[in-house]
């Protein structure tokens, strides 16, 4: 009998000790089930300064962290119509700036304006290369129409460079507010009721329209 108490006392701290260390980890572990469950929102949530900096890094790369994949194309297509537009607008305004250089530097080696000005015979026009037969008029009407397509191309190729940039920060805007969002609770209980509503004003009753957002349990 002695002995039995003497073996009963020695396993009952034990057993206590095992008991409440089991207990504690199925509670640490029953809280963290339930944050992983109850918030899976804060799971899916994103950061908004590191959304910024890695789309100011690299086009796309905010929006590759965001997960907004779709986004991709939309950004570098953007980009690439820019780029185009600067090229073309780059490329003309050089051509006819060089068109106006040669017209009017007096040399006749220097002509390249005679692929520019198309439609007009360079002997009614040209003082330099037909001095005997040009008009004046025609000459200066010429040469205000090189200086029209010089402010033309670039005006064009200074607002192709503005809208890049303009892009640039639209695609960072874009990436930073996703991250912003990314735990904006959209919930399908969450719905949209417009309701009429009446109100008092110095003309009479007034009507309008409630606008509720309700989410249902």
């Amino acid at each position: 009998m002695k002995l039995k108490l003497l073996v009963i006392s020695l396993l009952l701290p034990i057993s206590l000790f095992l008991s409440g260390t089991l207990a504690a980890q199925d509670t640490v572990r029953a809280e963290i089930s339930d944050t992983t469950v109850s918030d899976p929102i804060a799971a899916m949530a994103k950061d908004p300064h590191r959304a910024t900096m890695l789309a100011a890094a690299l086009p796309g790369m905010g929006q590759i962290y965001n997960e907004k994949y779709w986004k991709i194309p939309v950004v570098y297509t953007g980009f690439a119509a820019l780029g185009v537009s600067v090229y073309y607008h780059s490329n003309n305004f050089n051509k006819f700036m060089t068109a106006y250089q040669d017209f009017t530097d007096g040399v006749p080696e220097t002509n390249s304006y005679l692929d520019v000005v198309r439609g007009m015979d360079p002997e009614m026009y040209d003082p330099v290369l037909h001095p005997d037969t040009y008009i004046p008029s025609q000459a200066q009407w010429v040469r205000e129409q090189l200086r029209n397509r010089i402010d033309y191309f670039k005006r064009y190729r200074d607002l192709s460079y503005i809208g890049v940039a303009a892009w640039y920060l639209i695609s960072i805007l874009d990436a930073t507010v996703d991250a912003s969002l990314s735990d904006w609770d959209i919930d399908e209980q969450l719905s949209l009721s417009i309701a009429p509503r009446q109100f008092a004003s110095v003309a009479g009753p007034s009507y309008a329209f409630n606008l509720r957002v309700v989410k249902s349990f």
